[in-house]
């Protein structure tokens, strides 16, 4: 069953034990606003509720995600932006915690929340031709900073968010940030075969297997560390600067 809403931010489609979230905003590079934050919310927990073994997370068009929309910086006040990043990490941590496998594919563009959402998944895959890039600590928000270290390691991690730079595909692959380099066009058969093995464990082995794989004693301290961050008065104007220096790049 797929939402038949071509203007909805996000398209949910079930395919027998497979839920896929499709970020749909093609004409902003899929960046991630309040309503694009709250179809995955309502999503993932359509996929809970429907018992879905295998989420899969994609966008539509040329990009994954450019990462948080920061259009509309001077209608957004402080509070509005910090409740934003709460709700990311909100999202983030249901990403993280899914009792079912989690897949992103990535295509293009795969920048700052949005690259967030792909390291909280199980499987992350990515056409040869992605980029990825993690910013936030540029205007000064502590967002998934903690789990991306477990992911690729305390250096890697740093490495990849003191200097923000733009990496690529292969590099991904390299660090463990990706799990796999695939073109498009392989991805539905990847999904197909991710499927069966997503469906091999009984419900009681695979809650026990999840558990047992993901460290989740960290959240609050995730949450707690992302809302001290973004709570330092002037984040808008922090992140307004931040936009400000890019257009001049």
């Amino acid at each position: 069953m797929t939402q038949n809403v071509s203007q909805n931010p996000i398209i949910v489609e079930h395919k027998g034990s497979i839920t896929w979230l499709r970020l749909n905003r093609p004409d902003r590079l899929n960046a991630v606003n309040a309503a694009v934050i709250e179809g995955l919310i309502g999503g993932l927990i359509a996929a809970r509720d429907r018992g879905s073994n295998l989420v899969v997370f994609a966008g539509e068009g040329r990009a994954f995600s450019a990462g948080f929309d920061l259009s509309g910086l001077d209608q957004q006040s402080d509070a509005d932006l910090l409740y934003r990043f709460v709700r990311v990490e909100q999202l983030l941590q249901m990403i993280y915690q899914l009792p079912m496998t989690s897949v992103a594919l990535v295509q293009g563009r795969c920048f700052g929340a949005a690259a967030d959402i792909v390291t909280s998944c199980r499987k992350r895959i990515a056409t040869p031709d992605a980029s990825f890039r993690m910013p936030g600590l540029q205007f000064g928000v502590v967002l998934g900073t903690r789990r991306l270290a477990r992911l690729i390691g305390d250096d890697a991690a740093f490495d990849l968010l003191e200097t923000s730079r733009i990496f690529n595909a292969n590099d991904a692959l390299e660090v463990g940030f990706l799990t796999d380099i695939q073109p498009a066009e392989n991805w539905a058969s990847h999904i197909d075969r991710l499927a069966i093995d997503a469906g091999n464990l009984g419900d009681d082995a695979k809650t026990a297997l999840l558990a047992a794989t993901r460290d989740d004693s960290g959240l609050d301290h995730d949450l707690a560390a992302l809302v001290r961050s973004a709570a330092e008065p002037g984040l808008a104007e922090r992140i307004r600067a931040f936009v400000a220096t890019q257009v001049k790049k």
